[in-house]
């Protein structure tokens, strides 16, 4: 049996522009799921508008999709956003089964490298919330990985997401350019 293609992103902040272009990557890459790891509609009180904001737009391009979203809620969702939206997004985590690992997939600000949950060797912590991508090998054996954001980037980082394949993470520009890899074995 092969194992699932994970597509994760974060922080899309309410863009319609980089949400077609993070939509437009998820076919592109013939996904099984796409997982969100928050902040979906809004732009929060400590970032400017990013292009094209438009959350009702958002809202229309997500929700045709909501059989393949996994999503967790992010410190920007509320439970405003859950009454427009056709999946779930208010649980604070999602655990994700891949081979011999497991994922724990949260937004970043509650869980995160200086307060992880309990996690075992090899497991993988997801989150976003920085805005900033990151892969980090953590003591005690288990990982942390960021996807950065697909709207609000940070530290010169590009617009961007991870895909988990054939056992093997990608961060990839929103254009599909790999630049960087992280085999989960290793």
């Amino acid at each position: 049996m092969s194992m699932p293609t994970y597509f994760i992103a974060s922080d899309l902040h309410g863009s319609a522009y980089y949400t077609e272009r993070l939509l437009q990557a998820y076919h592109r890459e013939e996904a099984d799921r796409l997982v969100l790891l928050g902040d979906i509609l809004y732009h929060g009180p400590r970032n400017d508008l990013p292009r094209g904001y438009e959350p009702k737009k958002v809202i229309h391009l997500l929700n045709p999709l909501a059989q393949d979203i996994i999503c967790v809620r992010g410190n920007c969702d509320a439970e405003v956003d859950q009454m427009v939206l056709a999946f779930p997004i208010m649980a604070d985590y999602a655990l994700l089964a891949y081979g011999k690992h497991r994922l724990f997939a949260t937004h970043g600000h509650l869980y995160n490298a200086d307060n992880p949950p309990p996690l075992a060797p090899r497991d993988i912590l997801l989150h976003g919330h920085t805005h900033v991508p990151a892969c980090l090998h953590q003591p005690g054996g288990w990982w942390l990985l960021n996807p950065g954001s697909v709207s609000i980037p940070k530290e010169n980082s590009p617009h961007g997401y991870l895909l988990l394949k054939d056992g093997t993470f990608f961060w990839k520009t929103l254009d599909g350019e790999v630049w960087q890899t992280a085999p989960l074995d290793e």
